[in-house]
């Protein structure tokens, strides 16, 4: 029998990490989150993605409490997607001082 992991994963963090890993999921809640938008507006910004793909994300977004149709039909984030992008603010600080790391790491090799 293989030694139990004394830190295990629990359920809902993977769950909400294959949400957010599905292809265009996280650029949907970016979007939004500087503006709330239509439908149309989204796929607009979303760089044309497909109706299905769009009306899928949205579905699985909603399902998961993260966005809602606001009043005037355009999508918006709910108090809990709010709460998960402030989270992800950190995340979004760790990857630009990653970046210029990397991108400074390349320059003095090529130097």
């Amino acid at each position: 029998m293989p030694p139990s992991d004394p830190h295990p994963t629990p359920p809902s963090l993977l769950a909400l990490l294959d949400l957010l890993g599905r292809r265009w999921a996280l650029r949907i809640l970016w979007e939004i989150r500087q503006q709330p938008g239509s439908f149309l507006a989204l796929q607009r910004r979303c760089d044309s993605m497909s109706t299905s793909v769009l009306t899928q994300r949205l579905t699985e977004l909603r399902e998961a409490q993260l966005i809602e149709k606001d009043q005037a039909g355009d999508y918006a984030l709910t108090k809990h997607g709010v709460r998960l992008l402030a989270r992800l603010d950190g995340i979004d600080e760790w990857t630009r001082e990653w970046a210029r790391t990397i991108k400074g790491a390349a320059a003095d090799r090529a130097s």
